[in-house]
């Protein structure tokens, strides 16, 4: 038997998370999927709301501070912008974390984390519409009308994938309408 990472159980955590919300985060199941024993995630962690932390903080990485990273390899704020937009409306399957989380606010281990992450995509965004020529207000309400658009997407595409249609011709009205620039 494969000695499991740290790395294995918060991949299989995030997987169990997006399917079956919180609830489904559990030491037992994730070890049956992994073909491990409980004893394994004790290994790596002192009990389930660590491993749960840790697979939050390894979602938040990836899809927040690694998208930002990505983003700001381009020039432009009008660029950043319309690579942020496209890189999480093509990854709509990634969204079901998020979903589940924002299903579990009041979680006492989701909760500070789901905070984080919103104020920093918020917070970056506002720097975006800032360097866009946007003032202060104008900038925080473009970029919270942006986060919004794209939670609002996210639930769409996942719920009714059908309904949306093109996420191309979405990704340009949705830049046209927070940007004002159609």
């Amino acid at each position: 038997m494969r000695r499991r990472t740290r790395d294995d159980w918060t991949g299989v955590a995030l997987q169990a998370l997006a399917e079956g919300g919180v609830a489904a985060v559990a030491v037992e199941p994730l070890a049956a999927r992994l073909g491990a024993t409980k004893g394994s995630a004790y290994w790596h962690f002192p009990n389930r709301e660590a491993l749960l932390k840790a697979a939050l903080e390894r979602w938040e990485r990836e899809h927040t501070e690694a998208v930002i990273e990505l983003v700001e390899s381009v020039d432009g704020p009008a660029a950043r912008l319309r690579l942020l937009f496209a890189t999480v409306l093509e990854a709509v399957e990634h969204s079901a974390v998020e979903l589940a989380m924002l299903a579990a606010k009041d979680h006492p281990v989701v909760s500070p984390v789901l905070e984080r992450v919103t104020e920093r995509r918020v917070g970056y965004l506002e720097v975006l519409f800032r360097e866009l020529g946007f003032g202060g207000g104008a900038a925080r309400q473009r970029a919270l009308l942006a986060y919004s658009i794209y939670l609002g997407q996210a639930q769409l595409m996942s719920a009714t994938p059908d309904v949306v249609g093109s996420p191309r011709a979405l990704l340009e009205e949705t830049l046209a309408a927070v940007t004002g620039r159609g």
